[in-house]
């Protein structure tokens, strides 16, 4: 139905908009015009698989499936076809973590940030929480240990120093006032040289002794050896639950090679006590996050096919010489686009995971290496960088020892017609 006085109301309104007001949008909708607002698609060619600003992992094809159909159509987040009731967001979720890990139970919450906070403010509130000070943390977006607790109302204990930490120092430490030991992964470092740390088994022995749950933070966490895909070792979440760690959490975008999610994943006494918590429901992933997620782990029930459905693991375990023949391939792109002021050669590289998964094993790799014409230095690959994340589908690469390095680990055959067009764009300042 049509307002016959619609026109007349609003020449009234625009007789009261002021000069200021109409200058103050004119400047806004200048702001606006040069703000990107959304999240563009980039190569990744910085050598680092699992880059946090870059997103993480990218998702398996029907990981991105099962989160489109979420998106598109009514599911049953909450329904259960069989008895035409409520049913739990996330049964099916924490049913293959269980059988993937060996835990008595599981939940998930949005991100492993989310389970750090839950686990101590469920079962540590009001109490003491100990950990060792070579495990006091700070992670990007300066997420550190001793805040957290904090947050989530958890009085740290430190016991042992930065390089040494015994059994005997936990064990003094344990009173009536904590309620909870506390490991966490050293993911973005390692302490080296005059060292000890305390083997898991001694300090599941002595908590078990002293009726206080132990509670590992993996951070990353992967669900499956690495050694026999030719990566370096780092312990799986079933050996670390088969040690006896009352709980554990770690993320689901990181090794994983999922979206942003966090586990954790125990004894089911403490995960129904966290499902009680509040703070559950308010940690608590989205319904495509969910799809996505289950498909993923659903991958991990046929190991031998990781290598090819997974991404992460895709990149990870990719061979040198398939790397090498793409750089080769794209070396005279390079060339042509930036002589005489650049020189370009393919070189060997050294790739890392990121993400704090094993911060200091590198996998060989092979890339473009860019140096400045003489007596222009880092200031002109400054401006080269520039223009690169300048194209259309933009190149990020990274800065090193005088060196514009281009790794092409992450660029897959199947996108150099893009990688291409895209560097036909290319101009510089």
């Amino acid at each position: 139905m049509s307002n016959d006085n619609q026109p007349q109301d609003l020449q009234l309104k625009l007789r009261n908009i002021t000069k200021e007001d109409i200058d103050w949008i004119s400047e806004a909708s200048s702001m606006l015009s040069t703000i990107r607002l959304d999240y563009q698609r980039v190569f990744n060619l910085t050598g680092t698989v699992l880059h946090t600003n870059l997103g993480r992992a990218l998702l398996a094809e029907s990981a991105i499936k099962a989160a489109v159909q979420a998106a598109a159509y009514p599911t049953t987040l909450e329904y259960d076809l069989d008895s035409g009731r409520r049913g739990a967001r996330a049964d099916v979720i924490e049913q293959l973590i269980c059988e993937l890990t060996g835990a008595e139970a599981a939940t998930v919450t949005n991100n492993n940030a989310a389970a750090v906070v839950l686990a101590l403010n469920t079962i540590a509130l009001g109490r003491e929480a100990i950990v060792s000070r070579g495990e006091l943390v700070e992670i990007g977006g300066s997420f550190r240990i001793p805040d957290i607790m904090t947050r989530s109302g958890v009085k740290l204990r430190e016991v042992g120093t930065t390089n040494r930490t015994h059994l005997r120092d936990y064990d003094a430490a344990i009173d009536e006032h904590v309620a909870l030991v506390m490991k966490v992964h050293t993911s973005n470092y390692e302490i080296k040289g005059f060292t000890h740390e305390v083997p898991t088994q001694d300090l599941v022995g002595l908590a078990r002794e002293k009726n206080v749950p132990l509670y590992f933070d993996l951070g990353s966490g992967n669900l499956i050896p690495l050694e026999p895909l030719g990566l370096p070792f780092e312990a799986t979440v079933k050996q670390v639950l088969s040690e006896g760690i009352d709980l554990v959490s770690f993320s689901g975008d990181k090794l994983l090679g999922g979206p942003q999610a966090g586990f954790l994943a125990g004894k089911r006494a403490l995960i129904d006590q966290i499902k009680r918590n509040p703070l559950h429901r308010a940690f608590r992933l989205d319904k495509m996050t969910l799809a996505a997620l289950q498909a993923t782990l659903q991958l991990y029930l046929t190991p031998e096919r990781l290598t090819q459905t997974l991404p992460t693991l895709r990149d990870l375990t990719r061979s040198e010489r398939d790397i090498r023949a793409v750089s080769n391939e794209m070396l005279p792109e390079f060339k042509v686009r930036l002589a005489p002021d650049f020189a370009c050669v393919s070189e060997g590289l050294l790739s890392q995971i990121g993400s704090g998964a094993l911060p200091t094993k590198q996998i060989p790799s092979w890339g473009v290496s860019i140096t400045a014409s003489e007596g222009k230095g880092e200031a002109q690959l400054a401006l080269l960088a520039g223009a690169l994340r300048a194209l259309p589908i933009p190149i990020i690469g990274r800065i090193t020892q005088g060196r514009l390095l281009l790794d092409f680990r992450m660029l897959q055959q199947e996108h150099l017609d893009d990688f291409r067009a895209s560097l036909s764009s290319l101009k510089m300042p």
